[in-house]
């Protein structure tokens, strides 16, 4: 039924709210009170908006390059001399020593800790008078097609309002109406922290515009970031007038609204940024909204259709409640399966919403806090957090049939790259190219944060660059690999060529950390007792730096680059250096170069475990050691209270589903909805405060119990809980080697599969625990060499 049929009926009592399906439509009876625990979260990639569905409306609206200010050369002005005396230290056992050094000398000073942060454009206020009397109220979510909106009765007429975020038309837009002909009235005005440059309101045309002009707040001379928004109000046959810096319309029966905002840091000057503003702003109004309207739904809905799951249905009526009382229920039961789903489909919906690729010189990827954001600086600065934030937010790129969302990721890298390569050379005296742990705006990739437990991590453009092999393992896209995945493997293999020294005949990293863990410093070190995060030769680093360079050689391979080339012997000569990894007295993957102890044993951080997830070297069907040992890790993490933010139970999710332990997996993500959702379903640290990559790390865990491809293999319901989750179907699931897959099952057991290959790749099958199969009518028993376009049929063999 569409929406404004079931929402025109919603509001004149005429059918039940179940008429919203609960696995697609987060619904409330009343208005968002607080910005994070129940604004509603739309977008377009570029710009954003979170709506409270309030009588008197606020939509708090972002741009994606609002952020505090121009770039800032923050390199450490002595770090290249203090280089080899801070390994010194450390390599004699002066950890703590060796840690102050590390951030007097090799970062930033506290002064300039701190790259550029997100900020937001504004609150557009928006008053209709209806304060007391209103019924039947509703607002709405539709995960499916990414609109919001709110529908009440008020005095005997019907109100509704539509939001909507157009990737095509690159501009937000409403539509507010009435069933009561000239009923209609409204004032709005736009309000912002600080920094506001102007604040105005006119009519021209008929046409309401209100201009608000802002700063990032630095002086003049020193470049800060301006931005400039408009709304623009069509009411046609309605009084419209202003007051200062308020629109104020009367008797109108329908107002569509248009919204854009633009900033230099994409436009050199005002004359420019506003000309850019008129021209899509015309468009649209000229377009209508109805236009608008449903080339962006189409646009959307293109994208997160592709994807879909069936896990059951919740007993008891519980996927027909509001959905702010089922994330209540979710506290203590985990009845509710279709609000798995929801979250699944919400992950996704945000990540369309705040990731999409143009035709723009750079396009800007999901940060900490999405696109939505309602401070002048985000919590966390709302940066690109590269330790495991930022990664997280793609990881259901891949798997759910979204992976043009992750360019805008390669955007950023690309901008990143040069000021990568100045750091090498200045900071670590090599050539190639390096990151610490967070990314801004201008791609600054200087330590930042002058923070003990993470600033000293030179391994950020490791982790970001396996997003590019992977992309094209998914793809198969050889010129997206010869021209940005290899050269850009090229330049972290040559930084760590450079940059690592030998110790105990391995080549290993140092300074260094396993991101903002802590561990006791051991008896026979210096400062004994203490707790010290870093080290040389840390284990997520080693991991890192073999899959940069199995990559590197891997995307040699495929594009028939020489085995005597130079950068090649050279790749196999360091990948054989790197020290294997650790296994400690407990059975356990060490996460240091020794058995240290750990100050904090459920850290939230699992860097050791990268192998496990998102990486594939510790997979079981790779090496059964290594799995058994990164199993006890997961474990000894869990049973210590571990997962202690909604992000890091979301990457337990994954683990588990990695260890083809779906009991577990399903454990965690209840846990998720027990500690971490808000009643919107956003993510949160802990309990309260907005970060966007566990709903990305949950709908990616998710998908990982029905679907994984990283270990060679394309694994049919590795992780199935049988018993949660006991019948479902999922449909339109991706592989490494372009495959898309559907999936069918039923009592507990694999019933059925589709997969469609792509390019033509090799398909090796594996279903459930080594389950017989057919394809297609015949007994699977050895890889099969797919035909490009071609579908093929997995069923159960049947034992005579």
């Amino acid at each position: 039924m569409d929406i404004y049929r079931v929402l025109t009926l919603l509001s004149l009592g005429a059918i039940s709210l179940a008429a919203l399906d609960g696995s697609r439509y987060l619904w409330y009876d009343q208005p968002a009170i607080e910005w994070e625990r129940g604004s509603l979260p739309i977008g377009n990639g570029r710009m954003g908006a979170t709506i409270y569905g309030s009588l008197d409306e606020v939509v708090t609206i972002n741009e994606d390059t609002i952020w505090s200010g121009p770039f800032q050369d923050r390199t450490p002005v002595n770090g290249l001399e203090a280089l080899p005396q801070a390994r010194e230290l450390f390599l004699s056992g002066n950890i703590t020593g060796g840690g102050d050094f590390v951030l007097n000398q090799l970062c930033p000073p506290a002064s300039a800790k701190d790259q550029r942060q997100f900020s937001y454009f504004g609150n557009l206020n928006i008053a209709f008078g209806h304060l007391d009397g209103v019924e039947n109220y509703v607002r709405w979510l539709d995960t499916r097609a990414g609109n919001s909106g709110v529908s009440y009765t008020y005095g005997g007429a019907n109100y509704t309002r539509e939001y909507i975020a157009s990737f095509p038309a690159d501009v937000l837009a409403a539509r507010f109406q009435t069933t009561k002909p000239g009923g209609l009235s409204l004032n709005a005005s736009i309000s912002r922290a600080q920094y506001t440059l102007e604040n105005v309101a006119s009519v021209e045309d008929a046409i309401a515009t209100l201009t608000y002009r802002g700063s990032s707040g630095q002086p003049a001379d020193q470049s800060p970031i301006l931005f400039s928004g408009q709304v623009r109000f069509v009411a046609v046959g309605a009084n419209v007038t202003t007051s200062g810096s308020t629109v104020i319309i009367t008797g109108a029966t329908t107002v569509d609204m248009f919204v854009d905002i633009e900033t230099n840091y994409r436009y050199p000057g005002p004359e420019e940024l506003d000309a850019e503003i008129d021209n899509k702003l015309a468009a649209a109004i000229g377009g209508g909204y109805d236009m608008v309207r449903d080339e962006a739904l189409a646009d959307s809905s293109a994208l997160l259709e592709r994807a879909s799951i069936n896990i059951g249905k919740s007993p008891n009526g519980l996927a027909d409640l509001p959905t702010d009382q089922r994330v209540l229920n979710a506290r203590t039961s985990k009845d509710d399966v279709e609000l798995t789903t929801l979250a699944w489909n919400l992950g996704r919906h945000m990540l369309v919403s705040s990731s999409r690729n143009t035709a723009a010189a750079i396009d800007f990827p999901t940060n900490l806090q999405g696109v939505w954001n309602n401070k002048t600086t985000a919590p966390w600065g709302g940066k690109y957090t590269i330790n495991i934030n930022t990664e997280m937010n793609y990881w259901p790129a891949m798997t759910t049939n979204l992976l043009e969302t992750q360019e805008p990721l390669f955007d950023l890298m690309a901008l990143a790259r040069p000021r990568g390569a100045q750091m090498a050379r200045d900071l670590y005296g090599c050539e190639g190219t390096m990151y610490h742990h967070n990314l801004d705006v201008w791609g600054d990739t200087a330590p930042t944060d002058y923070w003990r437990s993470a600033s000293m991590w030179p391994m950020g453009a490791a982790w970001l660059v396996q997003h590019m092999i992977e992309h094209y393992r998914f793809t198969g896209d050889r010129q997206f690999l010869n021209e940005t995945a290899y050269p850009y493997l090229l330049d972290v293999a040559k930084f760590f060529e450079c940059y690592t020294f030998e110790w105990q005949g391995w080549r290993v990293t140092g300074p260094s950390l396993s991101p903002e863990n802590t561990f006791i410093v051991p008896t026979d070190m210096a400062s004994a007792g203490t707790g010290e995060p870093m080290d040389i030769n840390i284990a997520m680093d080693d991991q890192l730096m073999r899959d940069v360079f199995r990559a590197l050689l891997e995307a040699a391979d495929e594009l028939g680059v020489s085995d005597t080339d130079a950068d090649v012997v050279q790749a196999r000569e360091f990948i054989s250096k790197i020290r294997p990894t650790q296994i400690g007295s407990l059975g356990q993957i060490l996460e240091w170069r020794s058995e240290y102890t750990e100050l904090e044993k459920g850290h939230r951080h699992f860097s050791h475990l990268y192998s496990l997830h998102p990486g594939s070297e510790f997979s079981s069907l790779k090496n059964e050691t290594l799995a058994r040992a990164a199993g006890v890790s997961v474990d000894r993490r869990r049973n210590s209270k571990g997962g202690s933010t909604g992000w890091s139970r979301t990457w337990m999710i994954n683990l588990y589903a990695r260890l083809f332990r779906g009991d577990d997996a399903w454990d965690a993500a209840q846990a998720w909805f027990e500690m971490f959702v808000t009643e919107g379903l956003w993510n949160t640290d802990d309990g309260a405060t907005f970060q966007i990559d566990g709903n990305m790390g949950f709908t990616s865990g998710i998908t990982e119990m029905f679907l994984q491809s990283h270990a060679g293999v394309l694994h049919i319901l590795p992780a199935l809980p049988q018993n949660a989750i006991s019948t479902g179907w999922v449909k339109g699931l991706t592989a490494r080697g372009n495959f898309v897959v559907d999936i069918e099952w039923e009592g507990g057991s694999f019933r059925s599969a589709n997969v469609t290959s792509n390019m033509g790749a090799d398909l090796t099958l594996r279903v459930e625990n080594g389950t017989q199969v057919l394809v297609d009518g015949k007994a699977y028993d050895k890889t099969i060499h797919t035909q490009k376009g071609s579908q093929y049929q997995i069923t159960p063999a049947i034992s005579n």
